[in-house]
């Protein structure tokens, strides 16, 4: 989960790196009292989680509450890259000497972490590294050892931090290191770090990314859910614990196993070719051992999203037995029909491995009209890609 600017530096006050003080606003009014406490020159910064703002308008000084009140109302709706505007951060304006870059990463390809830092902040890191390599140090990070001063030591004079200010960037990499590990986050990073006209060492600006796999270590972490960007499908979805993307197609997909849903995504996309172009609508895999209910609560999911046109249910036996998913689909079905919503769309299934036989028969007993049997793969996309388009 990528965190706004401001849920990324209020963590980063919580381990005692050095911010900027600042309030988030998301009306006009509410920013012309946030200027008129901090009490000097401000900065109002769009919220939203991709880069560019400044470029885009988003980012303006202010003198007094008046002219925050008036730059808050101007970047509040704005579209910067597909993100709308919805709040913005006043903070406390700072007079910048330098401007520098540091942050730490999970490196998945080489099983640790990776620091990157760089005197040469305040501009994209991916033209640093492209265009002047040298300028950007790059240090692995034992997952075992971490980082403690000898550590940051070393990255500070890769990086070449002039000497005056080393011990404090040397403290805050050790600090952002602790935000990284406590909070279980794969990515932490500021940019800019910046060396202010009173020589003090701030992190004007951050970024984290929080590990969706550690979620029930951190109860607080449910607090920094952007409910109103998040699709509502998807956060539905996390009720019931299932692992749902939503995608942009009309054919709803449910699996066991990511490795089945994916190649599923594929023969959907394939096949959907030969129907207009039809595509699949979400990737959800119920898991290898889904019973009965977590079927149900899939199917409840799909059936409900309103670009969906039909259903495609591909489950392999292993762990999961077939007579609980021809159960989830059937019990699926009666819910939805007693709460009044009952089933549309054309369900797809093929089903096949342990206990398939009396899977099929379960379904073909319960006979429903919008409720078919395909005995492929292959053949069942191409069936629930037909279903779909026709559905145009």
């Amino acid at each position: 989960m990528d965190l706004y600017e401001y849920q990324a530096k209020h963590l980063f006050g919580e381990h005692d790196v050095p911010v900027t003080p600042g309030e988030v606003c998301s009306t006009p009014e509410a920013a012309h009292g946030a200027a008129r406490r901090i009490g000097s020159a401000v900065v109002v910064k769009a919220q939203v989680k991709t880069g560019g703002r400044g470029k885009a308008g988003g980012v303006k000084l202010a003198a007094d509450p008046d002219e925050a009140h008036d730059r808050a109302r101007d970047i509040l709706g704005l579209d910067i890259k597909g993100h709308v505007v919805r709040r913005v951060l006043v903070t406390e304006a700072t007079d910048i000497a330098e401007e520098y870059y540091v942050s730490f990463l999970l490196d998945r390809a080489n099983r640790a972490f990776l620091a990157m830092a760089s005197v040469e902040g305040g501009v994209d890191i991916e033209e640093v590294a492209a265009t002047r390599p040298e300028a950007l140090a790059l240090i692995r990070i034992d997952a075992i050892e971490g980082v403690d001063e000898a550590k940051a030591r070393e990255i500070v004079e890769s990086a070449g931090f002039p000497e005056a200010i080393r011990d404090q960037v040397i403290d805050i990499l050790v600090k952002l290191w602790g935000v990284l590990v406590r909070e279980d986050a794969t990515l932490v990073e500021v940019n800019p770090l910046v060396l202010s006209a009173d020589g003090r060492v701030l992190a004007l600006d951050g970024k984290v990314t929080l590990d969706d796999n550690a979620h029930y270590r951190h109860a607080s972490h449910a607090d920094l859910v952007d409910r109103d960007a998040a699709d509502p499908i998807e956060l539905r979805a996390k009720e019931f614990d299932l692992n749902y993307v939503k995608l942009e197609g009309e054919v709803g997909i449910i699996g066991n196993g990511a490795g089945l849903v994916m190649s599923t995504l594929d023969v959907v996309a394939y096949a959907g070719e030969e129907f207009g172009g039809v595509r699949p609508a979400n990737f959800l895999d119920i898991g290898g051992g889904a019973s009965a209910e977590v079927m149900s609560n899939g199917l409840d999911i799909v059936l409900n999203d309103p670009d969906v046109r039909a259903v495609f249910v591909n489950v392999f036996g292993g762990i999961t037995s077939c007579d609980a998913v021809a159960n989830g689909i059937v019990q699926a079905v009666g819910a939805l029909a007693e709460r009044g919503t009952p089933v549309t769309k054309p369900i797809v299934c093929r089903i096949d491995g342990n206990n398939a036989v009396e899977g099929r028969r379960i379904l073909a007993e319960f006979g429903h009209p919008l409720v078919e049997m395909v005995e492929t793969m292959d053949d069942a996309a191409r069936r629930v890609a037909e279903l779909a388009g026709s559905a145009a």
